[in-house]
């Protein structure tokens, strides 16, 4: 949500509430509307009050229409992916597709056993993909993370024209050798 969006959210939300618990008070008799008449006319009578509660009105108009007719983007697209519009309309790349494109590609390379993959999007909507992996003892790791990091930023910039901020590659373990004992 815009910061426009959550002001607008808050002063209504506070506004509703204190007129609700005026309104409750009055149904249930805890405040008399006699009581409250003589400061909502003096309030609307004096010229420099009523103009100072109609400016205000007229904020408040504008911020609702602002908040009916002109909301935010649809955010809920942009947390299960990526949108992209176009003149002929929009496209939602999930991210479980780029998660399973980016587990292909390390996958493919040799030395890579139990690969995972996370895609986000940071706070300035750039991609940043995040893979865990296993390595095989005989690897050089320094070499084969920066070769999956070029990859994968290809291989997403070829697919779905978008472009990968960063690749981070973590290497959570080296793999078990398994030796054949033969035993006599």
């Amino acid at each position: 949500m815009k910061f426009l969006d959550r002001f607008i959210l808050v002063i209504f939300s506070i506004i509703m509430f204190v007129l609700s618990v005026i309104t409750a008070s009055v149904i249930f008799g805890w405040i008399e509307l006699e009581n409250l008449m003589p400061y909502l006319e003096s309030a609307l009578s004096t010229e420099p009050t009523s103009n100072i509660i109609l400016g205000v009105s007229i904020v408040f108009i504008l911020l609702a229409l602002k908040a009916i007719f002109f909301g935010g983007k649809d955010e809920r697209a942009t947390k299960d992916g990526i949108l992209m519009e176009n003149d002929n309309g929009r496209l939602l790349i999930s991210k479980d597709t780029l998660e399973n494109l980016v587990v292909n590609i390390v996958n493919g390379f040799d030395g890579t056993e139990n690969v995972v993959a996370k895609v986000g999007l940071d706070k300035e909507n750039n991609l940043r993909v995040y893979v865990t992996l296993y390595v095989h003892p005989n690897i050089v790791i320094k070499d084969l993370t920066a070769s999956i990091q070029n990859r994968v930023k290809e291989a997403i910039k070829k697919t779905s024209d978008l472009e990968t901020k960063a690749v981070n590659v973590r290497v959570r373990n080296i793999t078990p050798t398994i030796e054949n004992k033969v035993e006599g």
